[in-house]
């Protein structure tokens, strides 16, 4: 009897997430362009990984069911959990200040993206029946219309086309995915897709954190308002190593630059001022590093009318989201565990196993698409055609939840249950939250972002009389 195979295309999180999962069906090979580097360093292939990233708490849990012990591996090797809304300072899109409070019950993962793939990456290649072909691209498909059998490879500096059989493969392959074009070349109709561009461009650079600040100093994030002429937004990150991870964005008239000499006067140009003065007494570590690869792109590959079996796409190769909202990793981690369940219910080369796969993955995917469109959508000339009426009303009824969330703690807790990503938007329907919108108990609206007085030392700021704390 042959051995049960599977390839997954793609080398990063969600490829080695979903490694993991078929390890537990049958031998596995990942396909990586890519030469992956043996620690936390960047590589080619993921510009993104520059950039600030955000784990909400559902993709934590996703991951930590997916590789038990990851959180403890990730916090051993320098990142922390963050405890939402206690270690966050955020300013709404619409302008309100959130209040922090001692618990949340949503945790966080905050490091930088090199830490968090290569933890993910040691632990699933220490998996015997897992084997990476670094630096080998592929090109096609194998099969036909009605089914996948293998893919076509070629190795790096114009190697021999190669084909690996598979009784599953995976496309995990990113934005960049080529899966609409093999499966043209299979004589199948392209999918739906949809594209928001709201325009985002993005400028990020490491600091060392002031020496009072190293540790547990919170994430600091000002959101963009979708609704403004320009629209500009920026977050802090702390990361590993005592720095700062600090990435700025701005619409389409209002993009940050490379230019290091313009990046503390743009974060100071932001709905409020508190990042830039935070980096005041911060020490720069490198260079300013853009990127304009922000449109929310997705396409509906459970809606296809055909699919060949033995053949399924997941993470940001259905979907590419605008980083900002921080929902990609979530998302993707989510679909992981959408293709583990299928598995652990129907086998591997069941003709049907992949069409069930997408409809189930495509779930998290709604999800994240509805919480960034939801806000997008409005930035100008983002989508083909204005927001329709739904979506307006939407809007309008999130930022009523938003400016409950920001009065008090019970709103709060809920639209963090699905902004995390671990409750469905419809969560915020409910007769608990439509009780709160109408009749619950306010508390004022704070006038500045809650930085403690420690913590404006530690960052080498003075504490002003007004000074807002919670």
């Amino acid at each position: 009897m042959s051995r049960r195979t599977a390839v997954v295309v793609g080398g990063s999180i969600t490829g080695m997430l979903a490694a993991a999962v078929l390890a537990e069906h049958a031998d596995v090979t990942v396909v990586e362009r890519d030469l992956l580097p043996d620690g936390p360093e960047p590589r080619r292939g993921l510009p993104q990984a520059r950039h600030a990233h955000v784990l909400w708490s559902g993709g934590v849990k996703a991951m930590e069911s997916l590789l038990p012990g990851l959180t403890e591996e990730l916090t051993a090797r320098g990142a922390w959990c963050a405890d939402i809304m206690t270690d966050l300072v955020s300013k709404a899109p619409s302008g309100q200040w959130f209040r922090r409070f001692t618990h949340s019950w949503h945790t966080n993962v905050v490091c930088s993206r090199d830490l968090l793939d290569c933890v993910v990456r040691d632990r699933v290649l220490r998996n015997p029946r897992v084997t990476l072909r670094s630096g080998a691209e592929a090109v096609g498909l194998a099969g036909g219309p009605g089914l996948v059998t293998g893919v076509d490879l070629v190795a790096g500096g114009g190697g021999a086309r190669e084909r690996l059989a598979a009784g599953l493969v995976v496309d995990a392959s990113g934005r960049s995915g080529r899966a609409p074009v093999w499966l043209a070349e299979l004589g199948l109709p392209p999918v739906p897709e949809r594209t928001v561009d709201a325009g985002i461009g993005y400028a990020s650079r490491l600091y060392r954190a002031p020496a009072g600040a190293v540790g547990r100093f919170p994430v600091v994030n000002v959101q963009a308002d979708p609704h403004a002429p320009v629209g500009r937004g920026g977050i802090l990150n702390p990361v590993e190593g005592g720095r700062w991870l600090v990435t700025l964005a701005g619409s389409r008239e209002g993009r940050p630059t490379s230019d290091p000499d313009a990046f503390v006067p743009f974060a100071r140009s932001l709905p409020h001022p508190v990042i830039g003065e935070l980096l005041a007494q911060a020490e720069p570590l490198g260079p300013v590093v853009t990127t304009r690869s922000t449109a929310n792109r997705r396409r509906y590959y459970e809606r296809a009318r055909r699919l060949p079996a033995g053949f399924v796409i997941l993470g940001d190769a259905i979907a590419g989201y605008n980083p900002v909202y921080g929902h990609g990793l979530s998302a993707a981690a989510q679909s992981v565990v959408a293709l583990r369940e299928v598995l652990r219910r129907h086998d591997l080369t069941d003709p049907l196993t992949a069409r069930r796969v997408q409809r189930a993955a495509a779930r998290p995917v709604e999800n994240a698409w509805n919480l960034a469109v939801g806000q997008d959508v409005f930035h100008p000339d983002a989508a083909d055609r204005p927001p329709a009426v739904t979506e307006r009303l939407l809007a309008r009824y999130v930022d009523r939840a938003v400016d409950a969330g920001a009065r008090n703690p019970r709103a709060l807790r809920i639209l963090l249950d699905v902004m995390s990503m671990e409750r469905p938007a419809t969560r915020l329907m409910r007769p608990d939250m439509l009780f709160l919108l109408l009749l619950g108990r306010r508390k004022p609206l704070l006038g500045g972002p809650p930085l403690t007085g420690a913590e404006l030392r530690a960052a080498g700021l003075p504490v002003p009389a007004d000074a807002v704390f919670a």
